[in-house]
């Protein structure tokens, strides 16, 4: 026997269809008592695990459930009952992993091995352990239409896509993740569904035209009927965290659900992770996206925040891309200089209240940086919105030689943030990893596809845009794993497992405190491109420049270096070690010699005051 429920505000009568495809039988559901009203259900005697069925609303078609945890035969197709309960856990001993610390790695299950598949990428976790990562980030894996696509066209957002291999697999894979010691996130999307298969506006007023969206009327936070829908995304969110044991959740796109309730959906949701983690005894955690460069999203709510634990820094990764690159088109306009990378280093946001000449008016507000720890800020090289987003797909790689690739990945593993790896980045993939969709309704496939050609034609792109609609497009995407022994990439991969344990050697690089973190820089005006990012007893050189640089630092042994040629000359400057102006003796200075395009890792034995006697 099977309880169903549903919430139907305007329905006259609801049926529940039971059996198969071809043989369904109608069961009257009655109307429930309590807030909200809407709600229908009956128990069916006879159904049970693995029994299709879908709703009737008024002698109408039969529907999907808006809380499907199954759906076999795809979004348009008929719901299958789900038992959390079968599913045998090994992980029971499993506390989860702090945020504060880790280092991430994003992958998109279709793209990550040639199968696309959960089961898949469970072999592949082994990689990760052995490149030294914390936790793996899924993109979205609620069911949307079609075979393969990005995910967040998801409109059954209770329910694991069953090309990935249905809520069983995507279970095997968080039991193997944490079985290795690997924390799961997973990418939810609460802002919009996909224009496909989204049924919830026959149930009940989900969406509403108060608001203006990308993607058409926007999710109802705070209309009429917005306390179901509140919950709908509240308890979708706690049950990724308690019935499938994932770890946290990374919240795409924030800045773009309207909500002008005193008690925001973000907080509402930050209060229910929080007492599901008290219960649980396990770690549990939300990340949120947003384009607002608003630190408040991460405030502690008993300082009027929201009171989540992390959000995406965009800005660090404009910063890096264009110091790097040296492009300038589009939101990179403002960026670029080793100002505005020092900047990202140390304030977070380029822009926080400054002029953007990309959006025509000032963004942004100032972080404080003496109360707020750096590690709530999440920040990438690559991520599947900044390679996805460009024409071609095409990774760093496409455009920098191995040199700056070292460069870019120190900056950022050993920078005060969480960092964040996107699939391939560790050893230089060069597959491409473009838009790609695969709707099945010809007229929005044929707008999809045109759709992106005008978008790239506007922001001045001549070259080839790939269909996204193109199967040849999706299957030129998938990793190419025999890269790992080819060239350059063994070198690379090596880079980055050293760069992380080296972060993990030294207190100071997971230090969060931005008031520890100093940065020097060349003049620009001279020709040099060189910077200095001091934490601590740890010093990094970087010299982004093509031509070499020698560069002081106060420190007396190499940790590590990308080039061979990098040299420490330790007695440089050593004279200077005579005092400072508080009696203290100095560390002594090192000078270091760069290659073009060359990093370098430096410690300094710290000279301290002897500690007083106890009297």
């Amino acid at each position: 026997m099977t309880w169903f429920e549903v919430w139907a505000p305007n329905a006259e009568s609801v049926q529940v269809a039971v059996g198969s495809r071809d043989d369904l039988v109608r069961h009257p559901l009655r109307p429930l008592d309590g807030r909200p009203p809407g709600r229908w259900g009956a128990a069916v005697p006879g159904a049970g695990h693995s029994t299709d069925y879908g709703f009737v609303l008024d002698d109408g078609e039969v529907l999907p459930d808006p809380r499907s945890l199954w759906q076999p035969y795809g979004a348009h197709g008929l719901s299958r009952v789900y038992e959390h309960d079968r599913f045998s856990w090994t992980d029971r001993r499993w506390r989860g992993r702090p945020l504060r610390g880790s280092v991430l790695y994003e992958l998109h299950v279709g793209t990550f091995t040639p199968e696309g598949t959960l089961d898949a990428a469970c072999e592949r976790l082994d990689h990760l352990v052995a490149l030294g990562v914390d936790a793996v980030e899924l993109m979205p894996v609620a069911s949307f239409s079609g075979e393969h696509g990005w995910g967040y066209d998801g409109v059954h957002l209770w329910a694991v896509h069953e090309p990935y291999g249905g809520p069983d697999a995507f279970k095997r894979f968080v039991d193997t993740a944490h079985a290795l010691g690997l924390a799961v996130v997973l990418d939810v999307v609460y802002n919009h569904l996909g224009p496909s298969g989204n049924y919830l506006p026959r149930y009940g007023p989900y969406f509403t035209d108060a608001y203006s969206t990308p993607w058409g009327d926007a999710v109802n936070f705070d209309q009429a009927g917005a306390d179901e829908v509140r919950a709908y995304v509240v308890d979708n969110a706690l049950m990724w965290l308690r019935d499938h044991h994932v770890d946290g959740l990374r919240l795409d796109a924030v800045h773009a659900i309207n909500d002008r309730q005193a008690v925001h959906i973000l907080e509402e949701l930050a209060v229910a992770v929080r007492g599901l983690s008290a219960h649980l005894g396990r770690e549990l955690f939300l990340i949120a996206e947003s384009d607002l460069n608003d630190s408040r999203l991460v405030t502690p709510r008993e300082a009027g925040g929201h009171g989540l634990d992390a959000q995406w820094s965009d800005d660090y990764h404009h910063a890096m891309h264009a110091a790097l690159t040296g492009e300038r088109q589009g939101y990179y306009c403002d960026f670029g200089s080793l100002d505005a990378l020092a900047k990202a280093l140390t304030k977070v946001f380029v822009h926080d209240g400054t002029w953007s000449t990309y959006r025509e008016r000032r963004h942004g507000r100032p972080v404080d940086v003496l109360r707020t720890p750096a590690d709530r800020f999440v920040c990438f090289l690559q991520n599947h919105d900044q390679v996805g987003n460009r024409a071609s797909g095409d990774r760093l790689t496409a455009s920098l030689p191995p040199g700056l690739l070292k460069v870019g990945a120190a900056l950022l593993l050993l920078a005060p943030f969480t960092p964040m790896l996107f699939m391939g980045e560790e050893w230089g993939a060069t597959t491409p990893w473009c838009y790609f969709t695969d709707h099945v309704e010809p007229e929005l496939a044929r707008a999809v596809s045109e759709g992106r050609r005008r978008e790239f034609a506007r922001h001045g792109w001549s070259g080839h845009v790939p269909d996204p609609q193109a199967v040849e497009t999706f299957r030129g995407l998938v990793l190419d794993w025999d890269e790992l022994h080819k060239a350059h990439h063994p070198e690379l991969l090596e880079w980055h497992r050293s760069l992380i344990a080296l972060r993990r050697s030294w207190p100071e690089l997971t230090d969060p405190r931005l008031t520890e973190v100093h940065v020097e820089t060349a003049r620009e005006d001279t020709g040099e491109r060189w910077l200095v990012l001091r934490r601590g007893r740890v010093s990094m050189a970087a010299n982004l420049g093509t031509r070499p640089a020698e560069i002081e630092l106060p420190a007396s042994r190499l940790l590590l270096a990308s080039d061979p040629d990098v040299r420490l000359d330790e007695s440089a400057g050593a004279g200077a070690s005579a005092g400072s102006a508080e009696g203290r003796p100095l560390a002594p200075r090192s000078r270091v010699a760069l290659p073009a395009t060359s990093v370098a890792v430096a410690a300094a034995s710290l000279v301290r005051p002897p500690r007083a006697r106890d009297h």
